[in-house]
């Protein structure tokens, strides 16, 4: 298993001076590309799902295919919902698989801001996973400003504004090195830039040297796409949709491992893998009986459970289930996935959890075993 805790994975690229690839993924042709590349090269990757996006995917059944690549995959990998509207967007990134969020609240007055992604802070990091945050366009506010918004909010990564439009640099504009060096100074975190797409060679060089350490890619992905696309149209009039789509892992995988090699990340993946701790969920099992209620009771209480309980930030996943040997000495289970051993004790003391297990579980439920479990995981 090579999915690992994205913060880890990032305070170690901001430590060694280079920047991991967050890789847009809006189809399986291009989480194969980006995996395929990042094996290419060594290097640890992040597969980035951008809520705007999922109007042409859905995000409920490409998390499953983005999950399952990166556990299998033979890098270090981290999954980040990107560009969340709010704190329940945020939830649900978290409740599918994601273990790095980031919700774009730029637009909106800096105290408003400030409070909504504050909660989102405290929100996630209960459940292990670490946040980056995106005050605006901070080519317009003071470094004292900038301290004030990691202060209050609490983010883990700081998204930075430079004089770069998604895709297409600004003109021929320099970039503003100075500025970012001293809120690298005076920060000490890992800095993200959002679009690396229009930045030259020399301009990214620099911009890692200065603290970034997480630069998103998704124009150049789609371009390069767009354009196999059009090639294929143009060597087979014919084409089907799979002909269509033929050879566009193959240049996504190119032009990825042209952005991991160029922003330091190859031949990194052997330290990340040693010195990120691996991301496992954990499994909490209850076996039981109930007493004073017969097995219509018993089967509404649990969707009751399952109901209440998948709300809580962190739980993944609710099962119920009952013996299929009618002799077993204990009738039935229930199975809560947490995404991160950190979500047991905000879920033992959630209100909903406790308002159920306090009125309609524990008082029936008097025979039962508990227990929390983990996936022994060997990179």
């Amino acid at each position: 298993m090579s999915l690992v805790d994205m913060k880890h994975m990032l305070q170690h690229a901001c430590h060694h001076s280079y920047a991991v690839g967050a890789f847009e993924v809006v189809s399986l042709e291009l989480l194969d590309g980006i995996i395929m590349a990042a094996e290419q090269a060594h290097a640890p990757v992040i597969l980035s799902l951008t809520e705007s996006h999922f109007e042409h995917s859905s995000f409920e059944l490409m998390m499953p295919a983005v999950e399952a690549a990166a556990i299998r995959a033979q890098v270090p990998v981290a999954i980040h919902f990107n560009h969340g509207a709010g704190l329940e967007s945020a939830v649900n990134g978290i409740r599918l698989g994601c273990n790095g969020v980031q919700v774009d609240l730029a637009h909106l007055d800096p105290a408003e801001n400030m409070q909504i992604t504050r909660q989102v802070v405290e929100t996630a990091q209960a459940c292990g996973i670490p946040v980056e945050g995106k005050p605006g366009d901070l080519v317009c506010v003071s470094l004292a400003e900038i301290k004030a918004y990691v202060e209050r909010t609490g983010v883990d990564f700081l998204a930075i504004s430079v004089d770069v439009a998604h895709g297409q640099m600004k003109g021929k504009s320099e970039l503003d090195y100075s500025q970012l060096k001293q809120i690298n100074e005076a920060l000490k975190m890992p800095l993200v830039i959002h679009d690396g797409s229009g930045l030259s060679d020399e301009q990214c060089r620099q911009l890692i040297a200065n603290g970034i350490s997480k630069i998103n890619g998704g124009t150049a992905l789609f371009t390069v796409a767009g354009k196999q696309i059009r090639e294929n149209v143009r060597t087979d009039t014919s084409a089907d949709c799979t002909g269509l789509l033929k050879d566009i892992n193959r240049v996504i995988a190119v032009e990825v491992e042209r952005c991991i090699r160029l922003w330091g990340a190859a031949g990194r993946a052997a330290d990340v893998l040693a010195q990120c701790q691996p991301w496992s969920p954990v499994e909490h099992l209850i076996i039981y009986n109930v007493e004073g209620l017969d097995d219509v009771g018993a089967k509404t209480m649990m969707a009751e459970g399952r109901r209440v309980l998948a709300t809580i930030p962190g739980v993944r996943e609710v099962f119920t289930g009952e013996a299929v040997q009618a002799d077993a000495s204990y009738r039935y289970t229930w199975l809560v996935r947490f995404c991160h051993p950190a979500v047991i004790d905000n879920y033992r003391e959630h209100p909903a959890h406790v308002a159920f297990a306090d009125n309609l579980f524990r008082p029936v439920a008097g025979k039962r075993i508990s227990i929390d479990f983990q996936s022994v995981v060997e990179h």
